[in-house]
């Protein structure tokens, strides 16, 4: 049987609450590469409740490096605003102090994969990711007007760098077929244990809404069905109205029956949860997000000759080998760049802009 901790937690005291999903979802990290990866959808403050919150990252790193000398890193690939914004996002919200030295920005080295989804034949996951031997993820206790829900299995949708997300939202095409499409990213490498900020949540037209929620919970599990499961209940939906959860079961990931999940705390449902429509329109109907989307795909990187130095950088630091030096200039393959920023952020010469 799967189980789910529900522990009472402030950002004072979320320590305590830590340490009791380490007791009851033990991990072997000793002489290991653990990823953290918080969920860190753009810039913005802690007090925005739109990323994880700085405590319960410090509180699990810390928990951590309790548990024996290992390698940790801590990153996250921003979402569809902030793309290339890694570090910027993570200081905004405090997390690169939190992470107590040891942040990474992880979008600057992937691997390209077989796709596990037909919308696209091969995809550039984090290699942070991939070789990573525990990953421990720390979603937000959030809506989202797509999925619903923002949990243990959508927070995995950050472990792809780039476009591809963008990319992959204007290919699903509707809400069923992106519901799928989450699911199966998620399958390429689901994290080992899943702790989340709830004493904040996000309610109405996630996932960056100003509409906040006291929760003042931290919950945890080592399944992200039963743990998204679980957060369903809480904002009072039917985990079986969900098709990423369907999806989820399909394959094999966990169950989201009741019967299935223990829950150790308090599961009851929050009175007067606000959760956006269950069939996606808050974002597929949306003209604006659509039209980010759509941009967002199409943005590629141009460099200034006059700027450009022919040393190599970016081409080196190409995740996918997009970048080529042509006629004594950086040049990008449109058909192969992920516009992940790589080469802007690497170039010390300034010199590669995204349009």
């Amino acid at each position: 049987m799967q189980r789910v901790m529900i522990a009472p937690a402030t950002y004072q005291d979320c320590l305590e609450a830590a340490r009791r999903a380490f007791e009851l979802f033990p991990l072997a990290v000793a002489g290991k590469t653990v990823l953290v990866k918080p969920n860190v959808l753009r810039l913005a403050a802690p007090e925005e409740s739109i990323t994880t919150h700085p405590a319960v990252l410090k509180a699990v790193v810390s928990c951590l490096k309790d548990l024996g000398p290992a390698e940790l890193i801590v990153g996250d690939n921003p979402g569809l605003v902030s793309y290339g914004a890694n570090e910027q996002s993570f200081a905004m919200a405090g997390l690169i102090e939190a992470s107590l030295g040891h942040y990474r920005n992880i979008g600057l080295d992937a691997v390209e994969v077989d796709s596990p989804t037909a919308l696209m034949s091969r995809v550039s996951v984090s290699r942070a990711v991939l070789e990573a031997d525990v990953i421990v993820s720390l979603p937000k206790f959030k809506t989202h007007g797509l999925t619903v829900l923002t949990g243990g299995i959508k927070n995995s949708y950050g472990i792809l760098p780039g476009a591809q997300k963008a990319t992959l939202h204007r290919l699903s095409g509707n809400p069923e077929r992106f519901h799928e499409t989450v699911v199966e990213i998620f399958s390429l490498r689901p994290p080992d244990l899943f702790i989340v900020d709830a004493v904040v949540g996000m309610q109405g037209n996630g996932p960056a809404s100003t509409d906040l929620k006291w929760i003042g919970r931290v919950l945890a599990s080592d399944n992200a069905v039963a743990l998204d499961a679980v957060m369903a209940r809480m904002m009072g939906l039917d985990p079986a109205r969900l098709r990423f959860l369907q999806k989820a079961r399909e394959l094999g990931l966990g169950d989201f029956e009741e019967g299935a999940i223990e829950v150790l705390g308090d599961a009851s449902p929050l009175a007067d949860f606000r959760v956006p429509p269950l069939g996606g329109e808050a974002i597929m109907n949306s003209q604006p997000i659509q039209d980010l989307l759509h941009r967002r795909t199409l943005v590629r990187p141009v460099c200034d000759e006059s700027k450009c130095t022919a040393c190599g950088t970016c081409v080196e630091q190409c995740p996918v080998g997009a970048l080529s030096l042509d006629e004594g200039y950086a040049k990008a393959a449109p058909e192969v760049c992920i516009a992940c920023f790589c080469c802007q952020e690497m170039c010390p010469e300034k010199a590669i802009a995204l349009k």
